[in-house]
């Protein structure tokens, strides 16, 4: 059944591919810094451009937003201060099937942005669908303080796992990950006995191999 106002998750692979920002303050440039860290070709359209924007290092076209500027773009993020500009971007995204996100306006939304945890290659997202991105920020810092560096090295020794069964011909959903995840791995890399947990990790894995 589906739930009113419910929102489909994806992660989208952006890296080279062109991406627009219109606005030129803070928020504006965390956007930008967002869509940089994952590989993207960001172009930037504002009137003015404060320092964090300058910061970020991008292309930035020092005039107002004219219609139909959307075209070319995989997706665009309208973080301007004026509402009837933000509409308008999102206005051109929406009849060109271009995925538009508008700053604090989810009216104005094709999509929205989570709160992001990132640890390494590890990204856990908190998202309330627009209706109060200060919860999803308060979220976000408690799982950021649970989400340790441990759990890189955990990250690397199951891929390590993973990678062992596929070259040995074998399925991996076949092997019981879960009493792997649940038994004292984390304990053991927190300890710094890595060795110990990659023993734990193929001993839980073997016995529900046999």
């Amino acid at each position: 059944m589906a739930v009113e106002g419910a929102q489909y998750p994806v992660n989208l692979n952006i890296g080279g591919r062109p991406c627009l920002v219109v606005g030129g303050g803070a928020v504006a440039a965390r956007k930008v810094l967002g869509l940089q860290a994952c590989g993207a070709d960001v172009q930037v359209i504002a009137t003015e451009s404060g320092p964090e924007m300058q910061a970020t290092g991008a292309s930035v076209e020092a005039r107002p937003y004219r219609r139909g500027d959307v075209a070319g773009y995989r997706l665009v993020i309208a973080a301007t201060d004026d509402p009837a500009t933000n509409r308008a971007i999102f206005e051109d995204g929406d009849a060109a099937g271009i995925w538009v996100n508008s700053a604090d306006d989810p009216a104005s939304c094709s999509f929205t942005l989570p709160s992001v945890v990132r640890r390494g290659p590890i990204m856990v997202t908190v998202s309330t669908g627009g209706r109060s991105p200060a919860l999803a920020t308060w979220l976000r810092g408690r799982l950021a303080d649970e989400l340790g560096p441990e759990y890189e090295i955990l990250l690397d020794l199951l891929s390590a796992a993973r990678d062992e069964l596929k070259a040995a011909g074998r399925s991996t959903e076949g092997p019981d990950w879960r009493t792997a995840l649940d038994s004292d791995m984390l304990d053991l890399i927190r300890a710094g006995n890595i060795d110990r947990a990659r023993e734990r990790l193929q001993a839980c894995l073997s016995s529900s191999l046999d």
